[in-house]
């Protein structure tokens, strides 16, 4: 599938959500990184902006990257609403041809899930590479599927996040799993309802 057309399928999924006026961000970043000094951050597939906004908020330089351009044309506009333009950064890229230029504090990676094609395991390799020493990326995967995902087939299996990695496979010389589990919470959807979930959470440190 083409750049155009990849952007053609988020650009969907998005348009079809009413555009949020204040994203949440999701619980996990919020629970990973609020004792973190603040820093810059990459925000791979950015969605609806929560996370991006969050940062900002407590001070990050965030960089936010998306395949969709509607995803990254609302967020622009949500970042000057919040007055959080200055810190935010959200450019249209589509990870299956290049990696965002810059070194990171903290690199995110939420639900980065797509029927595409996509070397997941070299995008997150890239992602630990562009880590500063002491930084972190925080992966944050499905661990079983909401109500209201877009993706509703029975069959797929998430890895857990040892899996995920086992697959990025970096050196433990200068790359150390902070976290691997796999918690449960009641999640909100974007129509109000609830369901129980499980994530599947990895943290990353760059020791060297």
């Amino acid at each position: 599938m083409s750049t155009t057309d990849a952007t053609r399928f988020w650009d969907g999924v998005h348009a079809e959500r009413p555009a949020a006026t204040d994203p949440r961000p999701n619980a996990r970043l919020v629970e990973a990184v609020a004792g973190l000094p603040p820093g810059d951050a990459l925000d791979l597939g950015c969605g609806a902006g929560g996370d991006a906004l969050w940062l900002a908020r407590q001070g990050w330089r965030v960089t936010a990257v998306d395949v969709s351009s509607v995803a990254v044309e609302r967020l622009t506009r949500l970042a000057a609403v919040h007055r959080s333009a200055g810190r935010i950064t959200a450019r249209r890229h589509d990870l299956r041809e290049s990696f965002p230029d810059g070194v990171f504090d903290l690199v995110c990676a939420h639900y980065l899930h797509t029927p595409l094609e996509l070397d997941r395991a070299g995008v997150l390799r890239s992602a630990a590479r562009n880590l500063r020493p002491g930084g972190r990326l925080l992966v944050v995967d499905h661990g079983s599927t909401a109500p209201w995902s877009w993706d509703q087939d029975p069959g797929v299996r998430y890895p857990t996040a040892r899996e995920v990695a086992a697959e990025i496979a970096l050196d433990p010389r200068t790359w150390t799993v902070e976290r691997a589990d796999s918690p449960r919470r009641t999640a909100t959807g974007p129509d109000g309802q609830t369901a129980e979930v499980t994530d599947h959470v990895l943290i990353v440190h760059r020791t060297a």
